[in-house]
């Protein structure tokens, strides 16, 4: 299984597309090479290939970045499944992945939502997308600080709260009160639900 993200940058028409693409450039060249593993295209839609066991840490990942940029938020469909066809690039690959994203991606304008799964599996895509949708409840809600405390927190998951302080020039107790502020311990429970799911799906 492998897992493909399609998204788009909510209010991106708002903004200029500097505040916002070397952003999620810089994020993207981390997971592979475009336009192999990820692509930007028609101005702020994208699509990337991930292992499927990192694909909605990598989800909220992008969606602290974006958020960490004052009114930007961004849109994704999580596919998971398999790949039947490998083009050199992503967007011209193909199978159940890459099908499951397109069509749980166009869903979200419909159920007004920002972020959802589909896995091939009814049960445990009700399952997720219902504690995704109570998750989004405070993600949507995220200020820019939560949003950066977040994203460094997903950038150096071993980093103590004390070397963030020391990066961001505030005291301990702000990161503190950031990281309860933006829900983190709920952040970190859900990846390990998810975590057991894929491994639930493997088996």
């Amino acid at each position: 299984m492998i897992a493909i993200i399609t998204g788009d940058i909510i209010n991106s028409e708002e903004h200029e597309a500097s505040e916002w693409m070397g952003v999620l450039k810089d994020y993207l060249l981390q997971l592979g090479k475009s336009p192999y593993d990820w692509e930007i295209y028609r101005g702020d839609e994208f699509q990337l290939r991930v292992p499927e066991e990192r694909a909605l840490e990598i989800s909220i990942h992008i969606k602290a970045l974006i958020k960490a940029i004052k009114n930007l938020d961004v849109r994704m469909g999580i596919g998971l499944g398999t790949e039947t066809y490998a083009s050199n690039r992503v967007s011209e690959s193909n199978g159940p992945a890459y099908q499951r994203s397109g069509r749980t991606f166009e869903s979200l304008k419909e159920d007004k939502t920002n972020l959802t799964i589909a896995t091939g599996h009814e049960f445990y895509d009700r399952t997720l997308n219902l504690m995704l949708k109570l998750a989004l409840d405070f993600m949507d809600d995220w200020s820019t600080v939560s949003a950066e405390i977040v994203a460094l927190a997903l950038q150096n998951p071993q980093t103590s709260q004390q070397e963030i302080a020391k990066q961001l020039k505030i005291q301990q107790s702000a990161v503190s009160q950031r990281q309860k502020r933006a829900r983190l311990d709920l952040v970190y429970e859900l990846l390990e639900y998810y975590a057991q799911t894929v491994k639930e799906l493997r088996s």
